[in-house]
């Protein structure tokens, strides 16, 4: 099968041209005409939030493909399933891939890499095609499963681009820092967490002044305690990878500690979420996000972000919660295209289309190219490091991404 080079944001962006209000989707459609196709993701638990606005950016994507006339001549329809804990998530890939009239054609999720193991582990028993949009662990894409595909970066991405912000933006935005700068590495010791942190620790190995790697017990029990060992450490640049919940226990043990860093980077969809911004106020100012691009991005990109925003919010009745839904929307965009280049439901011919992409960032929805290796990875996903000023986040590094200039300040 040739690469499938052809721009897909225009038609995209056609589709969301004229969006339909919520009150308006509800079409009669033939059911035997309807193409299934599962979304799991959490709408309960620590992950529920994630969960639900990375459900809507694939909401979003397919109802923007039905309008370009579906997949493969037929209307999709979205089949959720609750995916609050592991268990859970493996157990809706088995219902949702048994066999039957309800069986689904591919399945969509899941945004946490804990739920995401169990259901992908699932999906490939049953070779039933798996489209990770948001989870990061290497783990998912590094077990040699031929019907999983992922999106969007890993935690190894993550972790690299950390370093280079402590490698290039920390001496030019704190020249006053010396050649020791103190740096802790702090993760949730879960599969995202000890992924980053451990690829963290090993990036600045040997480099003067990194204190050390403390992991602590998913949920942040401990953190408390390791907010006294990184201030009596005296820490001035934290690492940090953690879930939101646990982005929240952190800063409210700092504020307790009454000690506060240089600058916190964090990685992952914790420090992307508005809503995390909201609850910490002030406190929350100038914190850095190893993530996927927000809804501010800079360039064409940004545009039809823009575009996409305006959508998502006369869909839902308010603006985008984070980026999320961005990633997913531009996520699926591409998976549902190879599904459709695939001509057939056959697990075989889903793989060859989904690896025959070939789509720049130029050409591919609101920044995001395609081009997946074997171990099904998307090595075009973009990322960026933003900065939260004012209340907004914003891209700041690299330079060619950047919406805004970084500021050495936090709090």
């Amino acid at each position: 099968m040739p690469p499938v080079r052809r721009r897909v944001l225009p038609g995209l962006a056609l589709a969301l041209g004229a969006w339909p209000r919520r009150s308006a989707r509800a079409q009669a459609r033939a059911s035997a005409a309807e193409l299934r196709i599962g979304a799991i993701y959490p709408s309960s638990g620590p992950f529920a939030l994630l969960g639900d606005e990375s459900f809507r950016g694939l909401e979003l994507a397919v109802e923007a493909r039905n309008r370009l006339g579906g997949v493969q001549g037929r209307p999709l329809r979205l089949v959720r399933a609750e995916a609050a804990d592991a268990a859970q998530a493996g157990e809706a890939v088995r219902r949702l891939s048994a066999a039957g009239p309800e069986r689904v054609a591919a399945i969509f999720g899941t945004g946490a890499s804990v739920l995401s193991a169990a259901a992908t582990q699932a999906a490939e028993l049953q070779s039933m095609p798996y489209f990770e949009l948001g989870a990061t662990a290497d783990s998912i894409t590094g077990r040699g499963f031929r019907h999983v595909f992922r999106t969007c970066p890993h935690a190894g991405d993550l972790a690299l681009l950390s370093l280079r912000a402590v490698s290039q933006l920390v001496p030019a935005l704190w020249p006053g820092e010396g050649g020791e700068p103190r740096i802790a590495v702090l993760h949730e010791d879960g599969l995202c967490g000890r992924a980053v942190g451990g690829l963290q620790e090993a990036g600045l190995r040997g480099a003067p002044g990194l204190l050390g790697r403390f992991p602590y017990v998913p949920g942040g029990q401990d953190l408390p305690a390791m907010v006294q060992r990184l201030r009596a450490g005296h820490a001035r640049f934290l690492l940090h990878t953690g879930p939101a919940g646990e982005v929240l226990t952190l800063f409210r043990a700092m504020r307790e500690a009454q000690w506060r860093p240089a600058m916190v980077i964090g990685a992952g969809a914790g420090y992307s979420l508005a809503d995390t911004a909201q609850a910490m106020g002030r406190a929350f100012e100038g914190v850095m996000s190893a993530d996927v691009p927000p809804y501010a991005a800079a360039g064409p990109a940004g545009e039809a972000a823009r575009e996409l925003a305006e959508a998502y919010t006369g869909t839902y009745g308010h603006p985008p919660r984070s980026g999320h839904s961005l990633a997913n929307c531009a996520g699926a965009t591409l998976c549902l295209e190879a599904l459709h280049q695939a001509g057939s439901l056959e697990a075989g011919r889903i793989r060859a289309a989904v690896l025959a992409l070939d789509i720049s960032a130029a050409e591919g929805p609101f920044g995001w190219g395609a081009a997946f290796d074997e171990a099904g990875q998307n090595r075009r996903a973009p990322l960026v490091l933003s900065q939260w000023q004012h209340g907004r986040l914003l891209p700041v590094f690299p330079a060619e991404a950047a919406a805004a200039a970084p500021r050495p300040e936090l709090g």
